[in-house]
């Protein structure tokens, strides 16, 4: 790829940065989350209209549909921005909605009068989607839908196609319960609702599209967590001395450390093979190693800090737990550790039969 290109992506992402400074503080401030949790919907409409008025949604909608048509790597700099802000939104869901329906993605979206998120899941622990449908009808079960609880659109992905439901539609419940990080995930349940289903060849691309942007999200995540653990070494102290000062905890930081720069590295380098024309099998084995090492570095971070914190690591009052809390919450979602290891061996066992 050319230098200028790749000056193009950079200064794309910077300003998409830029305008996310709109939504995440830059002094880490976390008010607005806390008084989030535990709290209506889960998420703030205002922060939503926000998105949709900076153009996130159409982030990955082709120009030629009226949309940004910018790539992964401007995606995963906004994503992993909005992870270390702990960013309760669900902008992913309503990019993904977006780059599925392209230019039938509804008016009132666009101008950010309406939140549409994207129900694709129809299973626990599994990644199928291709259920709900029959006879032109929706029915059954889809899970985990982020932001259900506030959204007034859904675009439900099955094997016949896209579907766009309005909340209210006939046939349609949606029930929801609170996460551990004060969050609410949906559960949308279809009783002949009927719909007209829209063709999307690009359901798996989508999806893969999606799991490294969340894998992104997971490593700015870690990386504020880091940050907040590393200033404690810093300033608590033990027998007179700073406990960061003890080469044991020295040790561990460093391993996180290395973790971190390692997904980092591998997360923007599969986004460059992304948006350079990657085959499918290429981005679903990538995808599911960044997955995989972005949900593994969520969870070590959580898991250190707790230690070098102390009990307050896990408290609400202290930042770090509501990092610990948002890092056990997030990091199963678009498949878990275990289940990308099962994609990483499937597609390792075809590459060695062909």
């Amino acid at each position: 790829m050319s230098g200028a290109m790749n000056e193009d992506w950079q200064e794309n992402a910077r300003m998409i940065v830029d305008s996310a400074r709109a939504v995440v503080p830059a002094d880490g401030n976390l008010d607005r989350i806390r008084k989030a949790r535990f709290h209506g919907s889960g998420f703030d409409r205002d922060v939503m209209r926000q998105a949709a008025e900076l153009g996130w949604l159409l982030m990955r909608v082709k120009e030629d549909s009226g949309g940004l048509g910018l790539g992964m790597r401007e995606t995963c700099a906004l994503m992993e921005l909005l992870g270390g802000g702990l960013v309760p939104e669900p902008v992913l869901s309503s990019i993904m909605a977006a780059s599925l329906l392209q230019e039938a993605l509804p008016e009132a979206a666009l101008a950010g009068e309406a939140v549409i998120v994207t129900a694709w899941q129809d299973r626990t622990g599994a990644q199928d989607w291709r259920g709900g449908s029959a006879g032109g009808r929706l029915l059954g079960q889809k899970l985990n839908v982020p932001g259900a609880a506030g959204a007034d659109l859904f675009a439900v992905i099955t094997g016949d196609g896209i579907a766009v439901v309005p909340r209210d539609a006939n046939g349609l419940t949606v029930a929801g319960e609170e996460t551990l990080d004060g969050g609410r995930t949906g559960l949308l349940t279809f009783n002949g609702v009927e719909v007209d289903f829209l063709p999307c060849d690009r359901v798996e691309r989508v999806l893969q599209d999606a799991r490294l942007a969340h894998s992104a999200y997971l490593l700015g995540l870690s990386e504020r967590a880091l940050a907040i653990t590393l200033d404690y070494l810093r300033v608590r102290k033990q027998f007179d001395r700073p406990i960061g000062s003890f080469q044991s905890l020295q040790h561990r930081a460093t391993e996180m450390k290395i973790r971190l720069e390692l997904a980092r590295a591998a997360i923007y380098a599969t986004a460059r093979r992304f948006d350079t024309g990657a085959d499918d099998r290429t981005c679903s084995r990538d995808a599911a190693r960044c997955k995989l090492r972005a949900a593994d570095l969520a969870m070590l971070v959580a898991r250190e800090a707790v230690q070098m914190h102390g009990a307050m690591g896990i408290t609400d009052e202290a930042d770090i737990g509501l990092y610990v809390r948002k890092a056990m919450t997030e990091a199963n979602l678009f498949g878990g550790p275990r289940q990308q290891r099962a994609t990483l061996a499937a597609l390792l066992d075809q590459e060695d039969a062909a």
